[in-house]
C-alpha cells in the first residue's frame, strides 16, 4: 500500500443550526431546525437536541415536527453562513494552499507539505479545531488519514467536536470492520443492493473481484475494489468546480402509476433542495431525467430567469416538466431532478514514505 500523504477533512457540526445557536441566546440548548415551517417546508440542519428526537437533513418539516413538537423552526440566513464559511475557509488557507471544498461547511486538506512544516498532520488538525473555535465560537469534526475516502470517513467517527485519526497501520482492519452505510459514496440504495448480495461489511466487499463489482455496480465497481482496500489515490483539487446539484433514484420495481411519479418527484426534490442549500448554490435551470424500462433515456429542461431557490420553486418546475411527458409509453425504472445553470458554478466547495500522523 503506498502511503505518501496526510489528508484532514474538516466537517463543522450541524453548521447553520450552531451558527443559529451562536447568533441567538433563545435558541441555544434547545431542539433546532433550519428550514421551512410548512406542510411542504425541508430541514436544511437540525441541531444536535433535535437529532436526538430523530431530525435530519432533508427530512420533510411536517414529519419533524411529529418527531419533536416543540422543535424550533429558524429560517435560513445564507448571507451568515457563507460569511462564516469564509472566515474558516481563511484558517485553512494559513496551512496549505491545498484545500478542496465539498460544500459550504466541510472541505479537504493535504498538508503532506504544509506552510509550517508541521510533521503531523494530526497536530495540525487540533489547531485548526481550535483556531475555529477561537475565531468563530463554532466546532468542527477533523478526520485524519492518507487519503480522502478514510478522512472523511473518520471525520464521521466521534461527532460532534471530534478528532478521529485512521493510520496506515490500523486502516485494513478498520475497514474490514466497517458497515457498508457507512462507506462514503454508498448511499441507502446501493446499500439495500449490497445487503442483498450479502455485502455487509469492508471484509465482505474486499471478497468480492473487480469483475463481480462491475457487473454488480457498474462505473463504480472500481471505486468500490479499491476503497475496500484501503486505495484512494484522488487528489485533493484546490480548484474544484461544481456545475450541478442533483439526486437520482432507480427502482426496485418499474413504476408507472402518475401518483407514485409524483410522489418519488417530491423526495427527489427535498434531497436537491437540501444539497443546494448545503452549497448555498441555486441555479435557474431545472433539468427532469426519465429512463424506461426498455432503458431509453429522456430528459426535459425549463430555465427560469432568476434561482429556483425554495422547495417550491423546484416543485413547481418540476411538476411542468412532469405534464410534458407521456407517461403511458413504458413504465419508468429512474427518476432524476438536476438544478444547474448557476450564477457562479465555481464555488469554495493531488516511494513509501513514514511520518507521523
Amino acid at each position: 500500500m503506498s502511503v505518501s500523504r496526510k489528508i484532514i477533512h474538516i466537517d463543522m457540526d450541524a453548521f447553520f443550526a450552531s451558527v443559529e445557536q451562536r447568533d441567538n441566546p433563545k435558541f441555544r440548548g434547545k431542539p433546532l431546525a433550519v428550514g421551512g415551517n410548512t406542510d411542504r417546508g425541508v430541514i436544511s440542519t437540525a441541531s444536535y437536541e433535535a437529532r436526538l428526537y430523530g431530525v435530519k437533513s432533508a427530512m420533510p418539516s411536517k414529519i419533524a415536527k411529529k418527531k419533536c413538537p416543540h422543535l424550533i423552526f429558524a429560517k435560513p440566513n445564507f448571507e451568515q453562513y457563507v460569511k462564516v464559511s469564509n472566515q474558516i475557509k481563511e484558517i485553512f488557507f494559513r496551512f496549505t494552499d491545498f484545500v478542496e471544498p465539498l460544500s459550504i461547511d466541510e472541505a479537504f486538506l493535504d498538508v503532506t507539505e504544509n506552510k509550517f512544516n508541521i510533521p503531523s498532520a494530526t497536530i495540525i488538525a487540533k489547531k485548526i479545531k481550535k483556531l475555529i473555535k477561537d475565531e468563530t465560537n463554532l466546532t468542527a469534526s477533523a478526520g485524519v488519514s492518507y487519503n480522502k475516502f478514510l478522512a472523511k470517513i473518520a471525520s464521521d467517527y466521534n461527532k460532534p467536536d471530534g478528532l478521529f485519526v485512521i493510520e496506515p497501520k490500523m486502516a485494513v482492519e478498520f475497514i474490514e470492520k466497517l458497515p457498508v452505510e457507512k462507506f462514503f459514496g454508498v448511499g441507502p440504495v446501493t446499500a439495500l443492493k449490497m445487503h442483498k448480495l450479502a455485502i455487509h461489511c469492508g471484509l465482505d466487499l474486499k471478497k468480492c473481484d473487480l469483475e463481480f463489482l462491475n457487473r454488480n455496480f457498474g462505473k463504480s465497481g472500481e471505486y468500490f475494489y479499491n476503497i475496500s482496500r484501503g486505495i484512494d489515490n484522488r487528489p485533493v483539487n484546490p480548484d474544484r468546480i461544481i456545475k450541478s446539484t442533483g439526486a437520482e433514484r432507480t427502482f426496485e420495481n418499474d413504476i408507472l402509476n402518475i401518483n407514485e411519479i409524483i410522489t418519488n418527484i417530491e423526495k427527489l426534490a427535498e434531497k436537491v433542495f437540501s444539497r443546494c442549500s448545503k452549497n448555498q448554490n441555486f441555479g435557474k435551470t431545472l433539468t427532469l431525467k426519465i429512463k424506461y424500462s426498455d432503458f431509453k433515456q429522456i430528459t426535459r429542461s425549463k430555465t427560469d430567469n432568476f434561482a429556483i431557490d425554495s422547495y417550491d420553486d423546484i416543485m413547481k418546475n418540476a411538476l411542468e416538466l412532469v405534464d410534458s411527458v407521456d407517461f403511458s409509453y413504458m413504465p419508468v425504472r429512474l427518476l432524476g431532478l438536476q438544478v444547474s445553470n448557476f450564477n457562479n458554478d465555481e464555488i469554495w466547495v493531488p516511494i513509501q514514505l513514514q511520518f507521523d500522523f
